[in-house]
């Protein structure tokens, strides 16, 4: 088969690597869309090698049809030949065919393309494992969600709005204001034009403070917003884009009971990450099927074009997923 390698210089090429081993509790997908996640810019620069076992080349979330079962499978599972899925994977996903665990599989929800279906198992996890099993969202509160032009953020924010949460998002360009209000964020913050502490700051005086926030930027500023949340609040890390260090006044930790959580999703067991898709099928696919919760997809290139794809995120210039297909 074929799949995305990396070439010394950091270009890719779409080139032949041995056919996928099935184990006995695998199932074979013929993989039809791959949706990009800044993870595969990391692992293509070599600072975020896959988990032992996984494929070489990137690729975290994918739809396609099983073609072939485990010996196994069949005893644990009730997927057959034929089946419509989507699934998370350690890596791997950038090819035309993936063998992968049949709990890590999930059933494309009804009314859902090939494309939406790849976009939904890394980024709705995600945001399902930071906002509910870590976040402990709930009705009523308010979520800060950083970088609401981020492929996550474009899921995080709907997710939460379906459950009844009220949130705010920042932008650091007004041409994207519009798109980042399609999601349904309450509250847009130009970050470039406007100071993210003082709307906190305000929001806690006037009774309307952040019970969670969900932040993959970290940096100076992160120290400073951390002092205006609600007695109680969590502060979930998944990322530090700008910038691993900030000052925190500790006393104000303590005092307000906030949590600081540290949260990656490739790292957690393979036992946590089938618990937290088996969540997904159960509590946030029937609001996909009613059309409460979609991805949103920015642009569809074929696989062949996964360089030009990677420029998208590099540039930073898509609101949603870029998506993969596979011929």
């Amino acid at each position: 088969m074929k799949a995305i390698l990396v070439n010394d210089d950091r270009s890719l090429r779409w080139d032949n690597v041995p056919d996928p081993v099935l184990g006995p509790e695998d199932v074979l997908v013929k993989i039809e869309a791959a949706a990009l996640n800044r993870a595969d810019l990391m692992q293509r620069e070599g600072d975020y090698p896959p988990p032992p076992g996984c494929p070489d080349w990137m690729g975290l979330e994918i739809a396609g049809t099983i073609v072939e079962l485990g010996a196994e499978v069949a005893a644990k599972s009730s997927w057959k030949l034929g089946d419509k899925v989507c699934a998370l994977l350690g890596g791997g996903g950038y090819a035309q065919y993936a063998n992968i665990k049949y709990d890590m599989l999930m059933p494309v929800p009804e009314g859902c393309s090939m494309v939406e279906a790849a976009a939904m198992p890394e980024a709705f996890a995600t945001a399902y494992l930071n906002l509910f099993m870590e976040g402990g969202l709930k009705e009523g509160d308010t979520l800060l969600m950083n970088a609401g032009a981020s492929g996550l953020a474009s899921v995080v924010i709907p997710m939460a709005k379906a459950f009844g949460a009220r949130v705010i998002t920042t932008i650091i360009d007004e041409e994207k204001r519009a798109e980042v209000a399609k999601t349904g964020a309450d509250i847009i913050v130009n970050t470039v034009t406007e100071d993210i502490v003082e709307v906190l700051k305000g929001q806690l005086e006037e009774g309307h403070p952040v019970d969670v926030a969900i932040d993959c930027l970290g940096g100076e500023v992160m120290g400073q917003c951390i002092h205006y949340l609600k007695h109680g609040a969590r502060w979930i890390m998944i990322a530090a884009l700008a910038g691993q260090q900030t000052q925190i006044d500790l006393k104000n930790i303590y005092v307000r009971n906030v949590r600081i959580i540290g949260s990656t999703l490739r790292s957690r067991t393979p036992a946590v990450k089938a618990q937290i898709l088996a969540s997904l099928v159960r509590d946030v696919w029937p609001k996909v099927v009613t059309g409460e919760v979609r991805p949103t997809i920015y642009k569809v290139l074929p696989i062949t074009e996964a360089e030009a794809a990677h420029d998208i995120l590099y540039r930073g210039e898509n609101v949603g997923k870029v998506v993969l297909t596979v011929e």
